[in-house]
C-alpha cells in the first residue's frame, strides 16, 4: 500500500483579539479548513483566552461570537471548539452560544 500526501493551500487562520488601554487582554483563533466530505469549509475555534483580571466581563463571549460570525461569513458548514475536561466554565460558555457536546478530543503531545 502507498500513501499520497497533498498540501491543501486553502486553509487559513484568523486571529481575533480584544484590547483594553492598548493592551491585548484576550484572543481566539479561527482556522478555516477543508476536507473531502463537504464542498464548504469548516471552522475550528482554538486558544480562546482572556487574561485572568479581565475574565467574567463578557470578553470570551464576544471573542467566540466573533469567531462564529467569521465562520458564517466564510461559508463554513460547521464550527468546532474544544476545551479541557477541567474547564466547566468554558463548556458552559460554548453551550450558551449554541455549541453541542458532540464527541471527545483525542490528543498526542509532540
Amino acid at each position: 500500500m502507498k500513501f499520497k500526501k497533498e498540501t491543501i493551500k486553502e486553509a487559513r487562520a484568523i486571529k481575533i483579539t480584544a484590547h483594553e488601554d492598548g493592551r491585548q487582554v484576550g484572543r481566539a483563533y479561527l482556522y478555516i479548513l477543508r476536507n473531502d466530505l463537504h464542498k464548504e469549509p469548516f471552522g475550528y475555534l482554538e486558544d480562546v483566552f482572556v487574561a485572568k483580571s479581565f475574565r467574567k466581563k463578557g470578553i470570551g463571549t464576544k471573542l467566540a461570537r466573533e469567531a462564529v460570525a467569521l465562520a458564517k461569513k466564510n461559508k463554513c458548514y460547521k464550527i468546532i471548539a474544544n476545551s479541557r475536561h477541567l474547564k466547566p466554565e468554558v463548556h458552559a460558555l460554548y453551550e450558551r452560544l449554541g455549541f453541542k457536546n458532540h464527541g471527545i478530543e483525542f490528543r498526542i503531545n509532540l
